[in-house]
């Protein structure tokens, strides 16, 4: 007999936990499963994604549920540090025990189809495979996808790999090929976080680096240091420090009250000015600290693109040691050009240029689709899940409707004249797909649509809207991931439970409402394409506080917790200003009885 569960959330990372943990804290007596296709817990930071020295980008009290916080006592990371990714992990498996939900996990259990039940009630059907066990199906009521977009590895092949004889592998396999730290030359292919990484492991232990970034790719990412700006601030809070969030195009902005402020800094040719200043002192700041400009070697790191237009990839140098010290060094190379081939134990650059190497890691990214494969065919035109870029698509598939698409850029450009001066970061831009010496499938070079959800979360269509049996969560990324899948968690609890002030859900069956939901959904997830252009899914940095903002607006709350306009405008938001948040949604329901909501007992 089918199993049959009120929930199904797939993915156990910090996203997948948070929708486990509220839907079960807010909904006791329903019956919750939660499947994970890794050996442990953790998304990202699963023991199995682990390798040694790796670091998150937060500091200590920046990257932890607001209702569970890491203390140092508990978890041995004392104030001002970057957080090990061992004790991240033990983070993680300490709230799934606090909050009862640690024996719902299935791990090992892989998700492979998604059948939509297409009746009044709605739901899924969902074929599930076990480790070395026969695949079998349940069926979930409401199904809630965290596997975000850090899940699949995207994974090219290079011309003559199987005749290098060294490993030849992705960097999010770096902890099953850790012998790799005793070669004497390895290869690593990318400048993305990722590799700067690898670069900083194989060279501390000694290990030849030769990395190549590519001449027609994006270029290195941004790397700051933890403070930065004249405020000496931790990025992550000078982010979420709402005056400096002005200074940011955000579509979605006016969520926080301030509209007349934003329309002088983006409408007007002084306030353009000073929007510009803002992001170029942001940008020279991390140049000088970096002192890039100090050593032709370093000057090879200097980012490509302007900062204002960088998403998440925008990083932290986590390191104990100077990486830029080690560049210097004769254990880093770095080559900026293009790989021709591999031959056995050797690899060999467009312009000639050849060197042995014992292994090769590429740093490619990710594939941004969700793995599972979803019925009934087509359903992803309404899922709002990318897919293939069609011309006359019909009045469903959302995402490619080209008058719309039209509309929005339209609006977005009118509100932001500053996005009509789109950076240039690379005159010779060749996708790596394109790049002679590298192939792929035919479906990696299949053109795609964004995804298209509303806040990011829902698809905006009446075929899920009147069953509310879907969510999607951790598409969204910044630097208060943590914080934003708390409330993202609690905003999908409410759609569900039709609890929402401000509820997609209404707008079934009224053509007018319809048609200014899907507008509006259509305006915020075009809008990346403006704003972060070489970014992948809804990313953003500064514009995180008006996002919860939106989402509090939603669930009837009051998004200003600072007791005051000066601490509003001056004080960064951290876990702590929404410690309580679930109390005091419950409040506004009048669920005095809902005990379970806030503990786990």
């Amino acid at each position: 007999m089918m199993e049959e569960f009120d929930y199904v959330v797939v993915g156990a990372g910090f996203h997948g936990l948070a929708a486990a943990k509220q839907l079960h804290c807010l909904n006791p007596n329903s019956t919750l499963a939660v499947f994970e296709g890794q050996s442990t817990l953790g998304g990202k930071w699963a023991v199995e994604r682990l390798f040694p020295g790796l670091k998150s980008n937060n500091l200590l009290g920046t990257y932890e549920y607001p209702d569970f916080p890491m203390s140092s006592d508990k978890f041995d990371v004392k104030p001002g540090k970057h957080i090990p990714g061992e004790v991240i992990n033990t983070y993680l498996q300490a709230y799934a025990e606090e909050f009862g939900i640690i024996d719902f996990i299935r791990l090992n259990t892989t998700v492979l189809v998604a059948e939509h039940q297409d009746k009044v009630e709605g739901g899924w059907v969902l074929t599930v495979q076990p480790l070395k066990r026969e695949p079998f199906k349940v069926f979930a009521r409401r199904l809630i996808i965290a596997t975000g977009l850090l899940s699949e590895p995207f994974m090219p092949r290079f011309k003559g790999q199987d005749q290098f004889g060294g490993k030849v592998f992705h960097s999010a396999d770096f902890p099953q090929n850790s012998d790799t730290l005793k070669a004497k030359t390895v290869t690593v292919f990318g400048a993305g976080k990722s590799g700067w990484d690898a670069v900083y492991q194989y060279a501390t232990t000694g290990v030849k680096v030769h990395w190549i970034i590519r001449s027609t790719g994006h270029g290195p990412v941004w790397m700051a240091p933890p403070y930065v700006t004249p405020f000496k601030k931790w990025i992550e809070q000078l982010a979420n420090v709402r005056f400096l969030t002005w200074f940011s195009p955000c579509i979605w902005g006016d969520a926080d009250g301030y509209q007349g402020i934003r329309s002088f800094y983006h409408r007007t040719s002084i306030g353009r000015f000073l929007v510009d200043r803002f992001w170029n002192i942001l940008a020279q700041d991390v140049i000088t600290l970096n002192k890039l400009d100090s050593h032709p070697d370093t000057a090879k790191l200097k980012p490509w693109l302007d900062v204002m237009f960088t998403g998440c990839s925008y990083s932290i140098l986590n390191y104990d040691q100077d990486f830029f010290e080690l560049v210097k060094s004769d254990k880093v190379e770095i080559h900026i050009g293009e790989i021709s081939r591999l031959s056995p134990g050797k690899v060999h650059l467009a312009d000639g240029t050849e060197f042995d190497s014992d292994a090769f890691l590429a740093n490619t990214g990710w594939t941004h689709v969700p793995a599972i494969k979803f019925l009934p065919e087509g359903i992803e035109r309404e899922l709002g899940i990318p897919h293939e870029v069609v011309d006359n698509a019909p009045a469903e598939d959302l995402a490619n409707q080209s008058t719309l698409l039209e509309r929005a850029d339209k609006e977005i450009l009118e509100r932001f004249p500053r996005l009509k001066q789109q950076p240039v970061w690379n005159e010779n831009f060749v996708p790596s797909i394109d790049q002679k010496g590298i192939s792929s499938d035919t479906v990696s070079r299949t053109p795609l649509t964004s995804y298209m959800l509303h806040r990011f979360l829902v698809p905006p269509s009446p075929r899920f809207l009147r069953p509310r049996d879907v969510a999607f969560i951790g598409l969204q990324t910044n630097f208060s991931n943590v914080i934003t899948a708390h409330i993202s968690a609690l905003w999908i609890h409410a759609y569900f439970s039709g609890k929402l002030v401000t509820d997609p859900g209404k707008a079934v069956d009224d053509e007018e409402a319809m048609g200014k939901l899907q507008y509006e959904t259509m305006l915020h997830n075009r809008f990346g394409k403006w704003r972060y252009p070489t970014e992948s899914g809804p990313n953003f940095i500064f514009d995180a506080v008006p996002y919860l903002d939106l989402l509090q607006h939603d669930l009837g709350l009051n998004p200003y917790r600072k007791g005051g306009m000066f601490a509003e405008m001056s004080s960064p938001y951290g876990p702590e200003d929404y410690r309580n948040i679930n109390q005091e949604w419950l409040k506004t329901q009048n669920a005095g009885g809902a005990v379970k909501a806030i503990k786990g007992e």
